[in-house]
C-alpha cells in the first residue's frame, strides 16, 4: 500500500479474512477472498447472497434553497421525474464535449437536499465543478469519508437485510432512513449486479459493526463476503457500464447507449448542446455485447475485426462469464454492426471468434 492510498472503514476486516487487495481509484480494496475467489463469490450472489464493501465510492451533499433544481441543471437525468425519497442514476458531463466526467447516483431527500454517490476517483472533480457553478447560499460538501457503503446482493438479500430489522419493502431505487441499534442507516433498494439487492449507507464509524452483523445474518444462506472482482464479473454479465471503460471523457452517453439516463427535454444540463450536436452529426461508434464462440477471454482494449480482418471496434470490458462459462465483452463498434454479426477479437495476437449480442448476457429475476 502506498502512502497516498486510502482505506475503507472495513480494511481490518478484509485483512483478517486474507483478502487479496488492490488499488481502486486511490483506495486499497478487496478483489477476492480465499476459498474460491471470484468464481465462488460470483456464484454466491447469483444463487444466494453476498456482501460487498463499496465504501470507496464517493459521497457528497448538496443542501440549501433550490438544491434539487441546481443538481438537475448540472446532471443528465431529470430529477423532476421522481419524488423523495427516490434515487436516480445520472451522469456528470463536460459542458464543451459531452464526455462523461462521472456517472453517479443522486438521492433526492427533499427539494433542498440531495445526497450524491459518485465514483471514488472522480468525487473531488464532481464536487469541484458543482462548487464552481453553485449559486450563493447553496452548500456543497465532500463527505467521502463520513459514510461507508455496504452492498447486499442476491436472491436472499431481502432476508439478510430484514434480519437486521432494516426495511426491505422498498420499490426499486427507493430509499429510507432507518435505525439499526440506535445508529442511522440509509437503505437503498438498488445494486450493480442485476440481482435483488440493497445498498446500506451507515456513518463511517458504524460500518464495521454493521458489516459484522451482516456476516452473521447471511450465514444461514451460505452467503459470502465478496470482493470487487466478483462485482465486476456480475456487472459485465448485465452489460452495466463502468466509468473509465464504457463511459469516459471520450465515450459519451450517446455512444454508450445511455440515453435512457438523459433528460433531453430538460431546459438545461451540462453538455446538453454538445450531446445533441453529436447525435445530430451521427457516425460515432456504439456499444454492443460480444459473446465468444471459441475458447478465450477478451480483455479491455482488444481490437475487434470483421471477416476481412478490418478493425471495426474495441473491447471496453471483457471477462470469462462465471454463469455462462464463455468469454464475454462489451465493445465500442462501428456503425453498421448488427446483432448476430460474426466477428473476431484479437486477444494478444490470437483470434477469438465471437458473435454480436445485446446485453444483458444473463437473465435475472429482479422485481
Amino acid at each position: 500500500m502506498t502512502a497516498e492510498q486510502k482505506t475503507s472503514p472495513l480494511h481490518d476486516r478484509h485483512v483478517a479474512l486474507g483478502a487479496k487487495l488492490a488499488d481502486f481509484g486511490g483506495w486499497q480494496m478487496p478483489i477476492e477472498y480465499p476459498g474460491g475467489g471470484v468464481l465462488r463469490e460470483h456464484t454466491a450472489v447469483r444463487e444466494r447472497v453476498g456482501i460487498f464493501d463499496v465504501s470507496h465510492l464517493g459521497k457528497a451533499l448538496v443542501r440549501g434553497d433550490g438544491a434539487a433544481d441546481f443538481v438537475n441543471r448540472c446532471f443528465t437525468n431529470d430529477l423532476r421525474k421522481v419524488a423523495p425519497p427516490k434515487a436516480q442514476y445520472t451522469m456528470c458531463l463536460d459542458d464543451a464535449t459531452a464526455g462523461v466526467v462521472d456517472d453517479l447516483i443522486q438521492y433526492l431527500k427533499s427539494d433542498d437536499e440531495v445526497f450524491l454517490v459518485p465514483n471514488a476517483a472522480n468525487t473531488a472533480e464532481v464536487v469541484r465543478r458543482m462548487q464552481e457553478k453553485a449559486p450563493a447560499g447553496l452548500e456543497i460538501t465532500d463527505q467521502h469519508m463520513e459514510f461507508g457503503i455496504i452492498a447486499v446482493q442476491g436472491p436472499k438479500a431481502p432476508e439478510v437485510v430484514e434480519a437486521l430489522g432494516l426495511p426491505t419493502d422498498l420499490d426499486y431505487m427507493s430509499f429510507g432512513v432507518a435505525q439499526w441499534e440506535g445508529r442511522e442507516v440509509i437503505v437503498l433498494r438498488s445494486g450493480y449486479t442485476g440481482e435483488k439487492g440493497f445498498e446500506l449507507v451507515p456513518r463511517w464509524d458504524d460500518t464495521p459493526a454493521l458489516w459484522d452483523a451482516l456476516v452473521e445474518a447471511m450465514k444461514p444462506y451460505d452467503g459470502l463476503p465478496c470482493g470487487l472482482g466478483a462485482r465486476d464479473t456480475l456487472r459485465t454479465e448485465m452489460g452495466y457500464p463502468l466509468h473509465g471503460n464504457e463511459l469516459s471523457m471520450e465515450i459519451t452517453p450517446n455512444m454508450a447507449r445511455a440515453g435512457w439516463a438523459v433528460g433531453r427535454t430538460k431546459d438545461a444540463f451540462w453538455g446538453k448542446e454538445a450531446l445533441a450536436a453529436q447525435k445530430e452529426a451521427g457516425g460515432y461508434r456504439l456499444t454492443w455485447g460480444l459473446k465468444a464462440t471459441g475458447r478465450g477471454i477478451p480483455r479491455a482494449h482488444c481490437d475487434v475485426k470483421n471477416a476481412d480482418g478490418t478493425v471495426i471496434g474495441e473491447v471496453t470490458s471483457g471477462t470469462m462469464s462465471p454463469t455462462l462459462k464463455v468469454g464475454i465483452a462489451i465493445a465500442l463498434m462501428d456503425r453498421g454492426t448488427k446483432e448476430g454479426d460474426e466477428v473476431v477479437i484479437d486477444v494478444r495476437g490470437r483470434e477469438l471468434p465471437a458473435v454480436v449480442v445485446k446485453p444483458p448476457f444473463v437473465q435475472t429475476e429482479v422485481d
